[in-house]
């Protein structure tokens, strides 16, 4: 089965790829539009050196675009570390909760509680700090066991696993986790992966820049729904989608020849 495709609307001005670019709601719009299954809304970015959101800010920057999906049927996830905005939220029609700090925060697991469904992410530190903490003895098992740890602290009834590559990860332990996704996807929870034009991806092949990173984006999520991963957190929808719906009609049994 195709992997849920969960298009990015970042409500921010210093995303590290989008930052700035679009109007929220109209991004949204578009990616509905080229086939997002769920949006991942969010009104903080955690790239490296990013400094820290107010919940009041993110909520001025996210409100607008759950509003104008509001009543639509739409599955949304809220994509914040603070306990006040994810409740908030909530009530503006989000049913999952996406947290970067694979809820660290027990407040924000308490919350976690009137979600359909969590996604934990693994990462050390803060997006200020995590550049510094990359030191693992062995990258996937102490990666898979953190997530596991997390997972019990959730306590909405589905939770994700997002093993966070380029979070806290140099170029290459991020490549390994990708490589080793099928490790995640034993543990039986469902596997949330996010390569989206990030910069292990430009290390590896040699792309600086963001904006030439869409086919490696693009193999990466090929890679990670073969090795069964459940959802792919994207920019390019469409792009991504074209290439998942080719290879699942290769991957079907042929017609029966008369």
């Amino acid at each position: 089965m195709r992997p849920a495709l969960v298009g990015i609307v970042n409500c921010t001005p210093d995303s590290f790829f989008d930052g700035g670019r679009y109007d929220p709601v109209a991004q949204a719009e578009r990616l509905l539009a080229e086939g997002a299954d769920w949006l991942d809304i969010g009104g903080e970015s955690t790239r490296p050196q990013a400094v820290d959101i107010p919940a009041d800010e993110q909520l001025r920057r996210v409100r607008p675009v759950f509003e104008a999906l509001a009543g639509r049927g739409l599955t949304l996830s809220i994509d914040t570390r603070l306990p006040a905005v994810a409740a908030a939220a909530r009530t503006w029609g989000a049913t999952v909760l996406n947290d970067v700090a694979g809820l660290s925060d027990p407040e924000l697991a308490a919350v976690s509680a009137d979600f359909e469904a969590t996604v934990v992410m693994h990462s050390r530190g803060t997006p200020a700090t995590m550049t510094q903490l990359t030191a693992y003895d062995d990258v996937v098992t102490e990666v898979r066991d953190q997530l596991l740890a997390a997972a019990a602290r959730a306590r909405s009834p589905r939770v994700y696993l997002d093993p966070g590559l380029g979070f806290a990860k140099t170029a290459p332990q991020s490549l390994a986790l990708l490589r080793h996704t099928a490790t995640l996807v034993a543990t039986g929870l469902p596997v949330f992966i996010g390569a989206s034009r990030k910069s292990f991806l430009g290390a590896t092949l040699g792309l600086p820049q963001a904006d030439d990173r869409l086919v490696a984006s693009v193999a990466a999520a090929l890679f990670a729904a073969q090795a069964g991963a459940a959802a792919l957190r994207v920019h390019d929808v469409a792009a991504t989608r074209q290439a998942l719906d080719l290879w699942a009609a290769l991957a079907a049994p042929p017609p029966a020849q008369r």
